[in-house]
């Protein structure tokens, strides 16, 4: 079902003659010197579309940098004046979006630690009433699509037409290179739901490391994101918050011009004929896999039905090993992933369960809770 949300395009609230969209700048406004020599280097690349910095901190643990206060709209205002590029902050209260807005700021956002709340997400949304100002949503820090759906709806729903999400990965205690997780299928789900919706990725927070910062905007570009918002620095070395995940405005220039820009539509006849003959190969296959998935499940419940009738125990531990054991080691002979054949085996084994869980509890008037392995 796609969401109902009232937006407009991107193109009408910030300038994209540049690709990618891109905004930029420190992580944190430290001093003024530091935001308007910034600023000024960014926009001397050519490629910004807009000034982003950071006023008021939200930081995980007190005593740590939160942020220079409202002095730094001050900067911000100077930056803009100076370098002509529109200007962006992160807002996580009432207070603050008036004290922006005061200071003409152009564009605001909703920070990730905002985000999981709504209560923060509604209280900014009734300060957002009656304004004419874009507005960009960063998912919330845990992966949970409804929480991020969530606030954008309470933003739109106060009259913000100018509206975006931005992509800046999930917690997890999984430890990987990156700082959050990409799970870039929340974010492909989120477009799935509302195509119009423009979502920005922000590498920077992603990966937690300058030199993946590259590699993850290109793939965020590949899905068809429509920009980039990456934090730069004029001297990433003394940066007072998240230095490793900054660059210098050089460094982001040569980022950009590495990055390869492809369109989502096909022009060529040729070229769309050979991906429609591909893809129909693929629409054969995915009904084939649908038909012999629905089959398996067949037998799974015919399993839980023979296991109600003698007695047995739902629990088979040495079979489910055994299905990994035999399955892995087939998908890799034939170059699957390890992650992605265990992670298909669960998907399919949950299933097995659920309907073998049925079997084994139909007319029972208090149905036991056991865990099955078929």
């Amino acid at each position: 079902m796609k969401l109902n949300l009232n937006i407009q395009p991107l193109h009408t609230w910030i300038k994209t003659g540049k690709e990618p969209l891109l905004i930029a700048g420190p992580c944190s406004a430290e001093t003024e010197e530091q935001l308007v020599a910034t600023a000024h280097l960014l926009a001397a690349t050519g490629k910004v579309s807009a000034l982003r910095a950071g006023i008021w901190k939200p930081r995980t643990r007190p005593g740590e940098f939160e942020g220079i206060g409202s002095i730094g709209l001050e900067w911000l205002k100077r930056a803009k004046e100076e370098t002509g590029l529109p200007t962006a902050v992160e807002v996580a209260t009432a207070k603050h979006v008036e004290e922006a807005l005061k200071a003409g700021v152009d564009i605001l956002w909703v920070g990730a630690r905002s985000t999981v709340n709504p209560f923060t997400v509604q209280e900014i949304a009734d300060a957002l009433k009656g304004v004419d100002v874009p507005v960009m949503v960063k998912n919330p820090v845990n992966p949970d699509l409804s929480l991020w759906i969530g606030a954008l709806e309470r933003i739109n729903n106060a009259g913000i037409t100018k509206l975006a999400a931005i992509h800046r990965g999930f917690s997890s205690y999984e430890k990987s290179a990156f700082r959050n997780e990409p799970m870039w299928d929340i974010a492909i789900q989120l477009k799935t739901l509302a195509p119009e919706l423009p979502i920005i990725n922000d590498p920077s927070h992603i990966t937690g490391n300058r030199s993946l910062i590259g590699y993850i905007s290109q793939k965020a570009l590949d899905l068809d994101m429509q920009g980039l918002m990456i934090e730069s620095h004029i001297d990433p070395s003394v940066a007072w918050t998240d230095a490793a995940q900054q660059v210098t405005p050089a460094a982001l220039a040569e980022i950009i011009d590495h990055l390869a820009l492809r369109k989502p539509e096909i022009s060529d006849a040729v070229v769309k004929d050979a991906l429609s003959e591909l893809r129909s190969k693929i629409d054969k296959i995915d009904d084939l896999l649908i038909q012999k998935t629905a089959e398996r499940m067949q037998i799974a419940e015919k399993i839980g039905q023979y296991k109600k009738d003698n007695g047995i125990t739902i629990l088979q531990v040495n079979r489910w090993d055994e299905i990994l054991q035999k399955r892995t080691a087939y998908a890799k002979a034939l170059k699957l992933s390890p992650e992605f054949t265990e992670k298909l085996l669960e998907l399919l084994h949950a299933e097995s369960i659920r309907r073998q869980t049925e079997v084994m509890n139909k007319g029972e008037a208090q149905p036991a809770e056991k865990l099955t392995h078929a």
